[in-house]
């Protein structure tokens, strides 16, 4: 799970945003539990894209 969608319930800020101390805790403790939950959905998509050009051109070069 990442914290760009969630809300703080005391400040009712984003959790990404560490608005207040109890967002910043948060924050820091998912980022402890999980390193790989600061990577946004988008980078992800952005990663498997790379990974499949990647995948072509040695397809590619080696046929």
């Amino acid at each position: 799970m990442t914290c760009d969608r969630l809300v703080c319930a005391n400040c009712a800020g984003p959790v990404s945003e560490g608005r207040c101390p109890v967002c910043r805790a948060s924050r820091a403790r998912m980022q402890q539990e999980n390193p790989w939950s600061a990577i946004t959905p988008a980078a992800l998509i952005g990663l498997l894209v790379a990974l499949l050009a990647v995948l072509l051109v040695v397809e590619h070069a080696t046929a």
